[in-house]
């Protein structure tokens, strides 16, 4: 139900808002925590797709000490169908978009169409509606109006780290000229090899691009988000482009997810521009590895760790932001992934009281970490 209050982190009868969590891989996880900590929210489902989490509860599945008494089911319609499972006011989609994006959206849509509203980390081509494909637009639209509901989708990059953090640090500076979100990141402990392998090419051949790095594919993935943070900043981009370069690796390698070959790709860069008068303003930097000693006149994080998130400001004066995020064991992807789920969790009851249709950053207020600290 929408409200006129945007500050209601509650529904209007006073309770939390009743959360199904689609998904318990690498965000699917901290997003059941997420969910469990968050005192204005209570985890009502949790769907999987793998025959063994049926039935298992979702402490046991997502790292939780004490049990939840929500047990994983592979049937999504008896959570949306209302009588089973009671009321959903929102899902957390966690299900993969990347290689399934025609699923990913028929879930999303048949949620909508459920009147729950949705945030997500996995349908790219929704993190902004200027940037929406025209058929997916329509049919995304048709189903937030069918269900009075709104869909949101971000993450960390791309997600806060252009339109939360950029903004907040921009508005510290006297003046600025330009502004670069950058990702750095090692993928040696990234739990998703075929995301790894296939998807963003690592040990693939140099002669075979990887599907991230088609053209294109980059300024679908980042344009929304690039756009948001233009809007916010009220500034008027003449053209986006992009640069990809990749790079082989000098050695074999052995990690936990597989064997590198020496020769196949080891590294690559991927940039996203905003311009104005052909000078880039907004820019989205990213440098990912597998081997540490690959491309070494890139970008690395600092003191050399396994990877961090950085808002880079040149202006008066120049400012440099960086976010490092690890678990317990001080695992860098880890830890990322789980802010992405911070991100989109906590904003639920913003999310909830914004218009129906397809959302960006820029509709919501300051979604602040209200009843989370707790000694």
């Amino acid at each position: 139900m929408r409200t006129a209050d945007s500050t209601a982190r509650r529904r209007p009868d006073g309770t939390p808002h009743r959360v199904a969590v689609w998904g318990t891989g690498n965000v699917g996880r901290p997003s059941v925590r997420a969910v469990v900590a968050d005192p204005d929210l209570e985890l009502a489902a949790v769907i999987v797709s793998d025959p063994a989490k049926d039935g298992r509860d979702a402490a046991d599945l997502c790292g939780l000490d004490a049990a939840t008494g929500v047990l994983a089911t592979r049937d999504p319609s008896v959570v949306l169908g209302g009588d089973a499972y009671g009321r959903i006011d929102a899902v957390v989609y966690a299900a993969t978009g990347d290689t399934r994006p025609d699923a990913a959206v028929d879930d999303i849509v048949a949620c909508l169409d459920a009147g729950a509203d949705v945030v997500s980390t996995s349908v790219y081509p929704l993190i902004h509606p200027g940037t929406t494909p025209d058929g997916l637009r329509d049919r995304v639209d048709t189903a937030c109006r069918a269900g009075d509901a709104s869909v949101w989708v971000s993450g960390i990059d791309p997600g806060f780290l252009a339109d939360l953090l950029a903004p907040v640090l921009l508005a510290t500076c006297v003046s600025a000229r330009r502004v670069e979100i950058r990702e750095t990141f090692n993928y040696a402990t990234y739990h998703a090899p075929h995301a790894v392998k296939e998807l963003v090419g690592f040990g693939m051949p140099m002669d075979s691009p990887p599907p991230m790095l088609w053209p294109s594919v980059p300024t679908m993935v980042w344009g929304g988000v690039l756009r948001v943070l233009a809007e916010i900043l009220g500034v008027e981009l003449d053209d986006v482009d992009e640069h990809i370069e990749r790079r082989p690796l000098e050695r074999t390698i052995e990690l936990p997810i597989g064997t590198f070959e020496a020769g196949t790709q080891g590294a690559f860069r991927l940039v996203v521009r905003g311009l104005v008068d052909g000078e880039p303003v907004i820019v989205i930097d990213h440098v990912t590895r597998i081997d540490d000693e690959c491309a070494p006149d890139w970008p690395y994080a600092p003191e050399r760790s396994m990877g961090c998130h950085q808002v880079i400001v040149t202006g008066d004066p120049d400012v440099t932001l960086t976010v490092e995020a690890g678990d317990a064991d001080g695992d860098r992807n880890v830890g990322g992934i789980a802010l992405s789920a911070g991100r989109i969790v906590h904003a639920i009851p913003a999310v909830a009281d914004a218009p129906a249709g397809i959302i960006t950053a820029a509709d919501l207020p300051l979604v602040t970490g209200r009843g989370l600290l707790q000694p």
